[in-house]
């Protein structure tokens, strides 16, 4: 009746990966953590997808655990000079 209780679409929304600055991240890349205190870090690949590894203490964080909010980029900044 008139649409009323028609259900929207679910839009899936996948953040980029990408740093703050907008440059586009890959496996393998070293990034400096901006949350929870991982300091260096480099780009992995696990079994449940990619994550961020502390190169200091080695502990592993998912990359959706990293996004932005407001801008849907990865809260890390790429190095670029190692």
């Amino acid at each position: 009746m008139f649409g009323l209780f028609k259900r929207k679409k679910q839009e899936t929304h996948i953040p980029v990966l990408a740093d703050l600055n907008n440059e586009p991240l890959s496996e393998g890349d070293f990034v400096e953590s901006l949350r929870y205190d991982l300091g260096k870090c480099r780009v992995i690949q696990t079994e449940k997808g990619l994550a961020y590894e502390s190169v200091e203490n080695g502990r592993q964080v998912s990359w959706h655990l990293m996004v932005d909010a407001s801008t849907d980029l990865q809260k890390v900044r790429k190095i670029t000079e190692q």
